[in-house]
């Protein structure tokens, strides 16, 4: 078992840790506090109060000495939870498939928190027309000169922060984007999936409307299946994923897209 080493009590080693413990419960099924403490290098009591605060994102289910994971649940948790996730892969990403946008350009961005952290990289380009069905990144653009911001609305899920539904559908089919960004919780080497059904359709909607489609993925969701199928690797024009992808898998990909390495070191 390999242990994690506390950097300190900082907020980013909280998070680091809970995101240890998480995929380690996933990938389990089921631990013990007491595997969970040595894993971490921190005491039962602390693996106690994180496991708390997982049980009330809906990311695990606590018993008598252990707990197990919820996979229904698990892709369903909070915005604050996934933007603490795999924070310095999703940066990368970002910065990266900023590159691709140019002033003058309409661009779709989806729910997804790599998303986000494009968004907040492209305040600097203008003008811009920024389409959108997520409230943090209307949020972000809002006061933003040079920008025409189209908020799609919809069916508001306080997990997501964001809209969804058949108006939100309709929204983006009335709509035609230079360029589309997207993130899913899951792909293999062929196909991309997420576990929510009303988040697919949104996907499905944006990708039908934009000109070139981009696919941001950090390398944690990679050779991963979900519920349902999104589309495939090749539908997508670029492809953008940071440098922890092995290099069997890119070549895989390169052979169905354009593929843009982020480089996580600078």
């Amino acid at each position: 078992m390999i242990k994690f080493s506390p950097a300190g009590s900082s907020a980013r080693s909280h998070n680091e840790r809970k995101q240890i413990i998480s995929k380690y419960v996933l990938d389990q099924g089921t631990a013990t506090v007491a595997e969970l403490a040595e894993l971490t290098g921190v005491s039962t009591m602390t693996v106690h109060r994180d496991l708390g605060e997982l049980a009330k994102l809906g990311v695990v289910r606590k018993f008598r000495g252990g707990v197990s994971a919820l996979p229904p649940s698990v892709f369903q948790v909070n915005l604050e939870y996934r933007m603490s996730e795999n924070r310095t892969q999703k940066e990368a990403v970002a910065a990266t498939a900023a590159k691709l946008v140019e002033p003058g350009m309409s661009v779709m961005l989806d729910d997804s928190t790599t998303a986000l952290a494009l968004a907040k990289l492209l305040v600097t380009v203008a003008p811009l027309t920024v389409v959108t069905n997520a409230r943090r990144i209307v949020d972000i653009f809002a006061g933003v000169p040079q920008t025409r911001l189209v908020g799609l609305g919809g069916d508001y899920s306080h997990t997501h922060e964001a809209f969804f539904g058949v108006l939100c559908v309709e929204a983006i089919e009335s709509l035609a984007a230079d360029m589309v960004f997207v993130s899913t919780m899951a792909m293999d080497s062929n196909t991309t999936y997420h576990q929510e059904q009303e988040v697919v359709l949104v996907k499905q909607a944006m990708l039908t409307a934009g000109r070139r489609k981009v696919l941001l993925m950090d390398g944690t969701k990679i050779k991963r299946t979900a519920l349902h199928r999104l589309c495939s690797v090749e539908d997508f024009d670029y492809l953008v994923v940071d440098d922890g992808v092995d290099t069997q898998l890119l070549g895989e990909f390169m052979e169905q897209t354009t593929v843009r390495v982020a480089d996580t070191e600078v």
